[in-house]
């Protein structure tokens, strides 16, 4: 284990509050998707991460498929995934990941997946031919094409891997900050916080939907989470998650705080006052969750702003 890790290790897994539950809630498309995962032996992260939303997101045809491996390049103390030495580039996962969008005929896909500093361009192909590949398939399908969320890490800021991957116009560009400046180097050492907001800048002067997630309950103060959320609507974020971090395991970051549910009510109103077109908060929120319905929020801020210029 790295030191990090064995240090983590010293606190043990915190017991949940009560309110850290969910109730299953299967209705009939839910139970259709699940029969057709298993059937056409499917791979989502809904199922394989125990989302406690998937009764919800797949009631709503959504869900989220993760890209580029089990292995990350950069590590996170809050995240499951595994860092190490990725396989090599499957170029014909894009391909795979469209025709199980199209078998599960989705409203609404995130794609997700882990940082590629190993190749040359960071990744930015993958995410981007994804994306093409999702949008072609369902080009035909009744409901209209499948709308996708490519949930990014930063490609480091490099001009021409956000040309690539912008270029493949996702209805939503989300690249999560996690948590507040302070902490944020010791939580996410691959990463800079400034480095994020510019990326989430730049796609919002692409023209692209732009969104993050706050993960709270890794050390943060109630005033610097108001200040990470005015930051980012500065940056040009219109929707953004609210959460609570739990701890994949020993090995990483100890919980600091179990936040109440009420204060996660008063973060949502605090962003939506902030300017936020689309705000989720709750303890069982995640980055992912409802997102079709969030997206469509920001459309329709959109259209109403472009309607009150023309007045």
């Amino acid at each position: 284990m790295l030191r990090l890790e064995v240090r983590n290790s010293q606190t043990p897994i915190e017991r949940k509050p009560e309110w850290i539950k969910t109730r299953a809630k299967m209705g009939p498309e839910y139970t259709k998707m699940q029969n057709l995962v298993k059937s056409e032996g499917l791979h989502t992260v809904c199922q394989e991460a125990g989302c406690p939303n998937i009764y919800e997101c797949w009631e709503d045809r959504e869900a989220t498929f993760l890209i580029g491996g089990d292995q990350c390049t950069r590590r996170c103390d809050f995240c499951q995934i595994d860092t190490g030495k990725p396989e090599a580039l499957d170029r014909d996962e894009p391909r795979r990941v469209g025709e199980s969008v199209v078998t599960m005929d989705l409203n609404y896909a995130t794609i997700t997946g882990v940082a590629r500093d190993d190749l040359a361009d960071g990744g930015a192909w993958l995410y981007a031919e994804t994306v093409r590949q999702i949008h072609a398939q369902t080009a035909g399908r009744e409901d209209g094409r499948t709308k996708v969320e490519l949930l990014a890490p930063d490609f480091n800021a490099v001009p021409e891997q956000l040309a690539e991957v912008f270029g493949s116009r996702p209805e939503v560009f989300a690249h999560n900050v996690e948590t507040v400046p302070r902490i944020f180097k010791r939580i996410r050492p691959g990463f800079r916080y400034e480095r994020s907001l510019k990326v989430i800048t730049e796609a919002r002067d692409f023209g692209l939907v732009t969104k993050s997630n706050l993960i709270l309950g890794m050390g943060e103060t109630r005033e610097e989470i108001s200040e990470a959320l005015r930051q980012l609507h500065e940056a040009g974020c219109e929707l953004v998650t609210i959460t609570q971090y739990l701890r994949p395991s020993v090995r990483h970051h100890p919980v600091e705080r179990w936040v109440k549910p009420q204060e996660f009510v008063e973060l949502k109103e605090e962003a939506e006052q902030i300017g936020f077109s689309g705000v989720m908060s709750g303890p069982l929120v995640r980055s992912s969750y409802r997102a079709g319905r969030l997206y469509q929020m920001a459309i329709e801020k959109r259209g109403a702003f472009v309607a009150s210029q023309a007045v």
